[in-house]
């Protein structure tokens, strides 16, 4: 909500008259100091109305991040290769097969209906496409499955089937990325490796059912908007938004070989170890729930941003 607390004018009392006493005035009690979350965590009455905009604000540290990620400048000047590409997109795979078969599960629940558009966004048979073309027909048996993927694909179904009203975050964090940054990253795949003009291998980012991208976000953004919650839930789905953002971080930051699993989730306040990765450059930091944090790193918003290229 953008709309600021009115301010009143604080009238001044005329002092009463005290009886004669040598003993000094009390001083008014202090008033208590705010807690860490009471100032983590913007108050209902200081977020955006609309839900759409509530998470882009909700989201915004971490897209500044991702606006100065030194990735953002290798990949534009054609530094990407073959096998990290193939890594990410069968980490998509994997993701989007739990994601999507989470949302045919509420595909009829208020909390999520709305905002249900299959046949426009789900990426599942467009990705089975690209496999085939990386890994070969056998692919099912050839593509890697992380740890890390493995931890965000276990979230989505925790959170499918045990808090669906959340899933809303989770559909925002990647369709609408899907939709920005990732038109822009298709052709620069394409040049840097020698691929197809014809769309082969990165049938991903191809949407044949949008006519307009611009359009169908608009259309999108106003389906979420008219989701009702109460604010205890729309402050759970701006911070499974800050989770998404994360969880996608890690499926690109820890490789196969890096270790035999990916760093453990970080308790608040814990300083979280830099991580390394081709295609990231590596930064320190911590958001997202109170129980449990991941890293915050300079991030690829391909994946991960719906604002990037802003929008």
């Amino acid at each position: 909500m953008d709309g600021a607390a009115a301010l009143g004018t604080a009238s001044l009392a005329r002092p009463s008259a005290r009886p004669e006493t040598s003993e000094p005035a009390p001083e008014p009690a202090p008033e208590p100091a705010p807690s860490a979350g009471q100032m983590e965590r913007p108050q209902p009455d200081s977020m955006p109305q609309d839900l759409s905009e509530a998470l882009k604000e909700a989201t915004k540290e971490v897209h500044v991040q991702a606006e100065n990620a030194e990735f953002m400048k290798n990949f534009q000047k054609g530094q990407v290769t073959q096998k990290g590409f193939k890594l990410v997109m069968a980490s998509l795979y994997h993701i989007y097969v739990a994601l999507e078969e989470e949302i045919e599960r509420n595909r009829d629940n208020p909390v999520y209906a709305p905002i249900y558009f299959p046949e426009e966004l789900h990426r599942k048979a467009a990705l089975e496409r690209d496999m085939a073309f990386w890994y070969g027909a056998r692919w099912q048996e050839a593509i890697p499955y992380t740890q890390a993927t493995r931890r965000y694909v276990r979230r989505l179904q925790d959170v499918g089937r045990r808090q669906p009203e959340l899933l809303v975050a989770h559909a925002y964090t990647r369709y609408l990325g899907d939709l920005s940054g990732g038109q822009v990253l298709k052709k620069i795949a394409q040049k840097a490796l020698a691929l197809p003009s014809s769309g082969e291998g990165v049938d991903f980012f191809t949407f044949p059912n949008i006519a307009s991208p611009t359009k169908f976000k608009q259309l999108y953004r106003s389906r979420m908007n008219s989701l009702e919650m109460t604010p205890e839930v729309r402050q759970r789905v701006l911070e499974e938004a800050k989770t998404a953002f994360l969880l996608n971080i890690q499926v690109r930051v820890w490789q196969p070989g890096a270790a035999a699993v990916p760093p453990p989730l970080h308790p608040p306040h814990t300083p979280p170890p830099r991580l390394l990765w081709g295609w990231f450059c590596a930064a320190e930091g911590a958001v997202g729930r109170g129980e449990a944090r991941l890293p915050v790193l300079p991030l690829t918003s391909w994946l991960l941003s719906p604002q990037l290229p802003r929008l």
